[in-house]
């Protein structure tokens, strides 16, 4: 099972990330020297295809992952060059892992239409393909769809020829559509860290399986990452702290609606409310208390880390073939090299999955 590790370390607060440009090749190395497969970058204070640019200067074999950069805040030709641009600089070891985000920050903070997630995601993905299909081969551009046109390109705008095909598509999805969806025309799925085994297996697997089986692919034909938050540190002070952080990401993630029909899969679906009420309310400080232990424990791995490699391979070793580590706070990397070793060590994939 391939491991990535995320571009920039946790922090002890909400921003989850420093999002400094000058941290960026000195921790791309350390990943890569550490042994980790990829490295991704979460698109909030800082722009992912800017850092990625530097981490692919600045290494030579690790894998190279937005995970995930926000579709409808950009154009598809906007995306397809940077991807195209990516891909050739790295030499083939750029993956473009793109996410919706919600309407309220598309419409609000990127002021871009929003015209509902899986169906625009769809012709995004589609539009990709297109563009690329043109640079590499020649051929007129003619994408015409409900939402994106592209029809105009000439040899100003096009770049060089990539030795080797463009970059994959992982998307990022939680709902089943929205999986649905990634199964019929993606090259893998993103999986939201707010998950929890039960609806990776009772709600996505399903819908994963009628969109691979729309596109004639089985499972062994679609990349599999996992993103697990993990809470783990070496001494009990460490643990707290870890935990503490991780309360703090369940809790922002749970004022979102779209993110309640997993806690409503386990009977906490009157939480999500109460969250989304506090958080108008700046009442963040209090969030984390009101998750229930067994929240937690559904949505996180948590252990010594000498375990996490076993618990890692107990909720996802059935389907995953790539592992994302979670871990939204401040940690001593040298901790993670058994853990990533340990991981590595994993088939992934080791069962079918009706």
């Amino acid at each position: 099972m391939k491991v990535d590790g995320a571009l920039f370390p946790g922090v002890d607060d909400l921003r989850l990330y420093d999002g400094d440009l000058s941290l960026v090749p000195e921790r791309a190395r350390m990943l890569e020297a550490a042994g980790y497969d990829g490295l991704y970058t979460i698109e909030t204070n800082i722009d992912p295809f800017f850092n990625l640019l530097l981490a692919a200067e600045h290494t030579e074999r690790i894998e190279l992952i937005t995970g995930v950069a926000i579709a409808f805040a950009r154009s598809p030709m906007t995306v397809a060059l940077q991807a195209w641009n990516l891909q050739q600089y790295s030499k083939g070891r750029f993956i473009l892992g793109l996410g919706s985000q919600i309407q309220t920050h598309i419409e609000r903070r990127f002021s871009m239409p929003w015209h509902g997630p899986a169906k625009q995601m769809r012709e995004y993905v589609l539009a990709l393909r297109s563009i690329w299909d043109s640079w590499a081969t020649g051929s007129k551009l003619n994408f015409r769809g409900e939402f994106y046109t592209h029809t105009i390109t000439n040899p100003v705008f096009t770049p060089a020829p990539i030795d080797g095909p463009p970059p994959k598509i992982h998307v990022g999805a939680l709902g089943p559509r929205m999986v649905e969806m990634a199964g019929e025309v993606a090259d893998g799925l993103f999986g939201h860290p707010f998950n929890t085994p039960t609806f990776i297996h009772e709600v996505q697997m399903p819908a994963l399986q009628r969109g691979l089986a729309k596109s004639g692919r089985t499972l062994a034909d679609f990349e599999m990452p996992a993103m697990v938050i993990t809470i783990t540190g070496r001494t009990e002070e460490e643990m707290q702290a870890a935990e503490a952080n991780c309360r703090r990401l369940l809790a922002f993630y749970g004022t979102t609606p779209a993110y309640w029909r997993v806690m409503e899969a386990h009977g906490w679906g009157d939480l999500g409310p109460v969250l989304n009420s506090m958080s108008k309310e700046n009442r963040w400080a209090e969030m984390p208390d009101l998750l229930p232990d067994e929240m937690v424990a559904e949505l996180c791995v948590k252990g010594a880390p000498e375990d996490i490699p076993a618990l890692i391979d107990a909720r996802v070793g059935s389907f995953a073939d790539r592992l994302t580590l979670y871990a939204p706070y401040a940690s001593d990397p040298a901790m993670w090299e058994g853990i990533v070793r340990g991981i590595k060590a994993l088939p992934g994939k080791t069962a079918a999955v009706g």
